[in-house]
C-alpha cells in the first residue's frame, strides 16, 4: 500500500473495495446487486394473467343406500333421547340428516381454472369436475356463475367447461414444446380454497411419465390440493400447461409438481368442444419396455423400442401381422424409444388411417402396414387356450436345461393363432430358474422359430453353451423374452 494511504483508512478501503468491484467485473461476475435485479418480478404477470383465472367448485350428490339411510335416522334418535349432540349435524339441517332442501347430503371439492375464450370456455383438470352434480366457477370480480360440463377426458385429465358469460379475460396460450429446464414459470390456482393464490419455481424436467397418455411437465412450483386445472405460466405471460399433479407422502406439497404441456391440452379441449369426446387410434397390442440385457441378447443392440407383449384377436395388429415378440422400434418413420412412445404415437393416429410400423423381429426389421381403429376401451386382450400331445424324448438337448417340452397340434395352433411353437410340459433346474413353467408356449431361440420338438432339439443343440439363449415365450395372452442361462445355479 503506498505510504500516502496508510495515514487515510478510508481511503485505503475505498481503493480496495473499487479494485474488488474491478476484478469482479473483469471475471464476469455481476455484484449482488447486479444479481438480485436479474431475478423475475411476477408482480406484472400475476396483474396480466390472474384475472383470467377462476376458482371451480364442485357438488355432488351423495347416494346413501336405503337401509343405511333408515339406520343413521336411528342412531340420530337414539343421540337425541339420551341427549348426546347428533354428530356430524349441521345447524338448520332436518332432523333426517339431510340438506335443508332435502337433496340429500353432498360431497363438495374444489379446483382451478383458467379462461380460454370471451365467451365462456373455461379450460380445467378432469378430475376436478368427475363426478360432479353442479359446477360453480367464481371469477375474480367475485361473480358466480354455473358452468355447463362440455367434455372431460379422464386419460389425459383435460376437461371443458362453459359459462354463460361475454367479454371476459383471456389467457395467451404458449408453446409448451419450447419450454426449457430450468426456465422460471409461475402457478395460480386456489390452494386449498385459497382464491388467485401465486407460487413460483423452475421447470424440474419435461417428458415425465407419470400420466397414461401425455408426458408431464415436472417443476419445483409449489402446487397443493386445490390448484388443479390452474395455469403454469412462463415469464412471456403465456401458459404453457395445466397444473395437475403433485408427489406426495402427505397429501400436501413436497417439492415436485407435474403439469400438462399445454400443446397437448388444448388438442384434446378442442376434440371435446367439437364432439364432446376424444376419437384415439387403437392397435391392439400390450407393449413392455426392452431391457439392456434383452436388447444385447436378440442383437437389437441398444435398448430402443417397444416389445409386444401380447396381440389382442381381430385387433388391427393381429390383421396386419404383428406377432408378440415383435419390437416396434418406429411409427411412420417417428422414434419409439419406450413402450410409452407407442401408445402415445398410435392414440394420436385418426381411426381408419394407415400407419406403418418397424418392426424388429428375429434378427431383421421389416416395415408393416396397420389399418388403425377406434380405442373403445372396452377391448381387452382375450384369453388362449393351451393344449399338448406328445412329450419329446427325455434324453433330448433340453433335458439337460430342465425341460420337456411336447409338440402343439395344427388345431391347437389354429385356436391359439400361432404359427409356431412347443409347448413347455415341466421345466425344473436352469429352465425353473429363469422362470419358465408348465404350459408356457415357447416360439423361438436366438431369433429362430421352432416350429417343432425336432426344430426345437436341433436350436438347443447348436447354441453357444457359454451364453445366455434368449427365448420368446408365450403366456396366457402375454408375450416375453426369456434368458435362459445354462450356468445359473
Amino acid at each position: 500500500m503506498h505510504a500516502e494511504n496508510r495515514h487515510h483508512p478510508a481511503r485505503a478501503r475505498f481503493l480496495l473495495s473499487s479494485t474488488a468491484l474491478a476484478l469482479t467485473l473483469a471475471l464476469g461476475q455481476a455484484p449482488a446487486v447486479a444479481q438480485a435485479r436479474e431475478l423475475p418480478d411476477f408482480s406484472e404477470l400475476v396483474e396480466r394473467v390472474g384475472p383470467a383465472v377462476v376458482n371451480i367448485r364442485t357438488a355432488e350428490k351423495v347416494k346413501v343406500p336405503e337401509g343405511q339411510a333408515e339406520m343413521n335416522e336411528q342412531m340420530q334418535e337414539f343421540f337425541r333421547r339420551f341427549g348426546i349432540p347428533v354428530p356430524n349435524q349441521r345447524r338448520g339441517a332436518p332432523r333426517g340428516g339431510g340438506t335443508p332442501d332435502d337433496d340429500g347430503p353432498m360431497r363438495r371439492g374444489v379446483g382451478s381454472g383458467f379462461i380460454l375464450s370471451a365467451d365462456g370456455y373455461v379450460l380445467t383438470n378432469a378430475h376436478v369436475v368427475q363426478g360432479a352434480d353442479e359446477v360453480i366457477v367464481t371469477l375474480t370480480d367475485k361473480r358466480e356463475l354455473k358452468a355447463k360440463l362440455i367434455g372431460a377426458d379422464q386419460r389425459s385429465d383435460v376437461a371443458v367447461v362453459k359459462v354463460e358469460a361475454s367479454g371476459l379475460p383471456v389467457v395467451k396460450v404458449g408453446d409448451s414444446n419450447k419450454a426449457k429446464v430450468g426456465e422460471w414459470v409461475m402457478a395460480i390456482g386456489s390452494p386449498f380454497g385459497l382464491e388467485n393464490t401465486v407460487t413460483a419455481g423452475i421447470i424440474s424436467a419435461k417428458q415425465r411419465d407419470t400420466g397414461d397418455l401425455l408426458p408431464l411437465l415436472q417443476t419445483d412450483v409449489a402446487i397443493n390440493p386445490g390448484n388443479s386445472g390452474g395455469p403454469l405460466v412462463n415469464l412471456r405471460g403465456e401458459v404453457i400447461g395445466i397444473n395437475s399433479q403433485i408427489y406426495s407422502q402427505n397429501g400436501g406439497y413436497m417439492g415436485i409438481s407435474f403439469a400438462i404441456p399445454i400443446a397437448d391440452a388444448i388438442r384434446v379441449a378442442d376434440e371435446l368442444r367439437a364432439g364432446g369426446r376424444v376419437v384415439r387410434g387403437y392397435l391392439g397390442v400390450l407393449p413392455d419396455d426392452i431391457t439392456k440385457e434383452i436388447a444385447e441378447a436378440i442383437g437389437l443392440g441398444k435398448p430402443q423400442g417397444a416389445v409386444i407383449r401380447s396381440v389382442v384377436a381381430g385387433s388391427p395388429a393381429e390383421k396386419a401381422g404383428v406377432e408378440g415378440g415383435d419390437v416396434v422400434t418406429k411409427v411412420d418413420g417417428k422414434t419409439v424409444d419406450k413402450a410409452a412412445d407407442l401408445r402415445r404415437l398410435v392414440a394420436n393416429v385418426k381411426p381408419g388411417a394407415k400407419t406403418t410400423l418397424t418392426v424388429f423381429r428375429r434378427g431383421t426389421t421389416k416395415d408393416i402396414v396397420v389399418t388403425i381403429g377406434e380405442d373403445e376401451r372396452s377391448k381387452k386382450p382375450g384369453s388362449g387356450t393351451e393344449g399338448g400331445s406328445e412329450p419329446a424324448p427325455a434324453n433330448g438337448p433340453s433335458a439337460a436345461l430342465g425341460l420337456k417340452v411336447s409338440e402343439l397340434t395344427d388345431a391347437q395352433r389354429k385356436e391359439l393363432k400361432l404359427k409356431s411353437g412347443v409347448k413347455v410340459d415341466s421345466a425344473t433346474g436352469a429352465a425353473a430358474r429363469a422362470g419358465l413353467r408348465e404350459g408356457d408356449l415357447i416360439l423361438s431361440i436366438d431369433n429362430v422359430e421352432v416350429s417343432s420338438v425336432k426344430s426345437f432339439q436341433a436350436q438347443i443343440a447348436k447354441a453357444d453353451k457359454a451364453k445366455s439363449m434368449n427365448l420368446v415365450v408365450r403366456r396366457d395372452d402375454v408375450t416375453s423374452f426369456v434368458l435362459l442361462k445354462p450356468a445359473a445355479r
